[in-house]
């Protein structure tokens, strides 16, 4: 009786888990569509621009700009940052930086000491310290906004490397459109051979670059501002609402806003600014983690602006599809968990048509689709591409692994559950200090699903059901290689 009782509700979550992933699948096939329509326009834009000694000719045509860079701690990285900003080329007297740091150690004395440093060689520079840290990142952004004598705000997080050129090759472009809201460019890697896990990361960024934002915003979508590495418009930002810190991403949901405001959006991928990958896993999770949550609750947050928006029915699906694009984690744990009990309780459906529809076609799309996506990419910006390509398994399996900690943060963010900004630790070029990460409770449940999808995969082994066995088996190397990693990081310290 339980068992019949149950059955329509394992059915259900199943059906709603399969649907979801067989069209999160699909719309990946839509980005290739999209980014291949406007490929060659992208690249004659890129043929066609200006040089930088071109732009300099501009002089006072070109708009103020300040600098902001965002430090929370982050020793390692901080002097770097702000050295680089500095050697950006600007004509003189229209390029100010802020320093926000809202640093509770050592990092705030050396920030100041660097900072003076280049002030006396005739940099416009200054360091604003917060002790409150209300709104965290977001807050600190505000408060500089409201202090800063640029039309144009640049933002930079302190683990980027901006270029020399890098002013002079974006700026521009709000001189010469007023309706400008925003300017993106691309992240580079500057520690990409780390290991394989910064490797991983690396294909999995270049296709949201490459392949994502081309296909977004050079298709008259609502794109997104990654919150570092791009340029504002700050009469944009005050239109949008300004700085707001209800959900953790709050560069996605202010890129939003201005849009409703009816202000425009440009993605340059042949601007790159190289930043740090990070190579802790723990670091990673807890980075994933917040972009999880923060994309559901801007989600939430805007959905019904989104709806009224005057745009068409497919520039809403997009949006909705962006910004819950992690809501294929809990889809994903979903299958793994009900995988067993289908199999147990459903003897109608030992034939293997019957049991490919409803089992190996959404696994497949949920694995297949996005690798195809980041070959695509690969291929896309580097001669050596099928190398890279190589590592589309065991980015995979570090999407997999992913699902049980992002779904933990899907449901914190349904549930309105408040959580502290938590900024990714970065090792920078000098080791000075090194910051310590809590091992996650989480682990302990991605291991034991581990060998959970483990088990599950031997039954349908036994079952003879092997069209499906490929892909539990990756479902299990993720959930077991992510929590296994953890806790190997966790207490065997790095070597330096």
């Amino acid at each position: 009786m339980m068992e019949m009782a149950l059955k329509p509700m394992v059915l259900t979550f199943y059906g709603i888990a399969t649907v979801g992933l067989l069209l999160y699948g699909l719309n990946c096939y839509v980005m290739l569509i999209l980014f291949m329509r406007r490929r060659r326009e992208v690249q004659a834009h890129h043929d066609g621009r200006i040089t930088a000694d071109d732009v300099l000719v501009m002089g006072d045509a070109l708009p103020v700009v300040t600098t902001q860079i965002a430090i929370f701690n982050e020793r390692n990285v901080s002097e770097r940052v702000m050295r680089a900003a500095c050697n950006m080329r600007y004509p003189k007297g229209r390029h100010e930086i802020q320093v926000l740091d809202d640093s509770t150690d050592e990092t705030l004395k050396e920030v100041e000491r660097v900072a003076a440093e280049l002030l006396e060689q005739g940099h416009d520079i200054k360091v604003l310290h917060r002790v409150d840290r209300i709104g965290f990142k977001a807050g600190a952004l505000q408060k500089g906004l409201e202090a800063c004598r640029g039309d144009v705000i640049a933002v930079f997080d302190a683990d980027f490397v901006p270029e020399e050129n890098y002013l002079l090759d974006t700026a521009h472009y709000f001189a010469s459109d007023a309706t400008l809201g925003f300017v993106q460019t691309r992240w580079g890697h500057l520690n990409r051979r780390a290991s394989l896990l910064t490797r991983a990361q690396a294909v999995g960024i270049d296709g949201h670059f490459i392949i994502e934002q081309i296909a977004r915003s050079w298709n008259d979508l609502f794109m997104n501002f990654n919150g570092t590495a791009g340029l504002w418009r700050k009469s944009a930002i005050v239109e949008g609402g300004g700085g707001q810190w209800e959900t953790l991403t709050e560069d996605l949901d202010l890129s939003y806003r201005v849009q409703f405001a009816g202000w425009k959006t440009l993605y340059l991928p042949h601007v790159v600014v190289p930043a740090e990958l990070p190579e802790d896993i723990n670091a990673f999770r807890g980075q994933q983690f917040r972009w999880a949550k923060g994309s559901v609750q801007t989600l939430l947050k805007l959905f019904p602006r989104l709806m009224a928006a005057k745009v068409s029915p497919f520039k809403k699906l997009q949006a909705l599809f962006h910004m819950g694009g992690y809501l294929v984690h809990p889809m994903m744990l979903t299958l793994v968990l009900l995988a067993l009990p289908v199999l147990h309780m459903m003897p109608e459906f030992r034939s293997a048509s019957v049991l490919f529809c409803l089992l190996s076609l959404p696994l497949c799309f949920s694995v297949v689709a996005p690798s195809t996506l980041y070959m695509v990419s690969q291929r896309a910006i580097h001669t050596k591409w099928k190398r890279r390509v190589l590592l589309l398994p065991f980015l995979m399996v570090v999407g997999i692994g992913m699902a049980v900690s992002n779904t933990r943060a899907i449901i914190e963010a349904i549930f309105r559950k408040e959580s502290e900004f938590v900024r990714t630790p970065k090792r920078g070029d000098r080791i000075v200090k090194q910051y310590a990460i809590r091992l996650p409770w989480v682990s302990v449940v991605e291991i034991a699903l581990g060998l959970y999808s483990c088990w599950t995969l031997v039954q349908y082994l036994l079952a003879g059901k092997l069209i499906v066995s490929p892909f539990l088996a990756i479902y299990a190397a993720g959930f077991l290689f992510i929590g296994m990693l953890t806790v190997c990081q966790t207490f065997i310290p790095a070597r330096r």
